[in-house]
């Protein structure tokens, strides 16, 4: 069945929605990462929302469009932590049952946030797509809204929020930078960007390790692909069809492929020259400005930082220590990227 595509009529109506919910973020520029880009580069910290992801604009946009026979009867989702995290906050705060699947062996941090709301999770399978599987099955045996990890109108007009307030805080961007798993985060700038900023390029980044949106969008069609990537929030192997569509639709410029040392070597470069911690996914934006410095040289660029939920093993093997994984990380930091002091932040701009 086919979806109806949000439109920017629907991102406002979130918006005037979320204003009541979720100040907006902050987006802040640091000296040590223009140097190591050569840009001008904008950190747009999703990472600061109450669950440490920008999934939650998604949640409860999603939530307030239910009806209260609806809240009643709850939600069922699937994912592998931070829309989880979403739609348990927002189930939590519209009083509606909720339960997650995730894959088995969780982001143990994750799989804690989802449980401390209130939601039921249920381990299942060895990556999304068995978790999705399960999930529908639960859905319809229990007569509960099953929540698609992207295929849902009202989360994407929930994230594109995060891709007004971009563009109000920095009006004259060459590019914007996001992560994608399933996708909507890509769609959402891919949709604002169109409406408030055509001259903007919106350019996505994904795991070379979980390659489906990407290669669905090189194909023009859905496609299927091995998820090996270690990076969970990206770890997703098919594309979606709403996504796909908003991102060909609305003029997505690029979508481009990172191995997943260089995403750990952003994660590493992020917490030394811009403080922040984020988990693989936060980081890869990051990670594709860094691959390709000639390509944004001079450029103003926004790099969205969509999510801080990262494991304690996930951080620890970033660092650039001792062993293989480390020794890699290390040599990605190094590889055309210059060295940099840290800095603190140059100005900040939320509305």
């Amino acid at each position: 069945m086919s979806v109806r595509p949000p439109t920017m009529t629907d991102v406002l109506r979130a918006r005037r929605l979320l204003a009541d919910l979720l100040p907006p973020t902050p987006m802040w520029s640091y000296p040590a990462l223009d140097e190591a880009c050569g840009a001008t580069v904008h950190l747009k910290h999703e990472n600061a929302q109450p669950t440490g992801a920008f999934k939650v604009r998604g949640g409860l946009t999603l939530l307030a469009a239910m009806t209260p026979a609806e809240h009643a009867r709850g939600i069922v989702g699937y994912s592998t932590g931070n829309h989880a995290q979403s739609l348990a906050y927002a189930a939590a705060h519209f009083g509606a049952p909720c339960v997650i699947v995730m894959p088995r062996n969780p982001n143990p941090a994750k799989a804690a946030a989802v449980r401390a709301r209130g939601a039921e999770l249920i381990e299942h399978g060895a990556d999304l797509g068995a978790a999705a599987a399960h999930a529908a099955e639960l859905a319809r045996r229990r007569s509960m809204r099953l929540v698609s990890a992207a295929d849902e109108p009202e989360l994407i007009a929930g994230v594109a929020t995060a891709y007004l307030e971009v563009f109000e805080q920095a009006p004259d961007l060459d590019a914007v930078l996001v992560p994608v798993g399933g996708g909507s985060g890509a769609a959402a700038a891919c949709l604002v960007a169109s409406a408030v900023s055509p001259g903007c390029r919106v350019v996505a980044a994904q795991s070379a390790a979980s390659p489906a949106a990407h290669d669905s969008w090189r194909a023009g069609e859905l496609v299927t692909r091995p998820n090996r990537t270690r990076v969970e929030g990206l770890a997703v192997g098919c594309g979606f069809a709403l996504t796909q569509r908003l991102m060909r639709e609305h003029g997505l410029a690029d979508f481009v492929l990172l191995d997943d040392a260089a995403i750990a070597a952003a994660q590493w470069r992020l917490m030394r020259d811009a403080h922040t911690l984020v988990e693989g996914a936060g980081a890869v934006a990051l990670a594709a400005l860094l691959a390709d410095r000639e390509r944004f040289a001079g450029q103003r660029v926004a790099v969205m930082c969509s999510g801080a939920n990262a494991s304690e093993h996930e951080v620890r093997s970033c660092w650039p220590g001792d062993g293989a994984a480390a020794e890699a990380t290390a040599a990605a930091v190094a590889s055309g990227v210059g060295s940099a002091s840290p800095a603190g932040p140059r100005g900040v701009t939320a509305r």
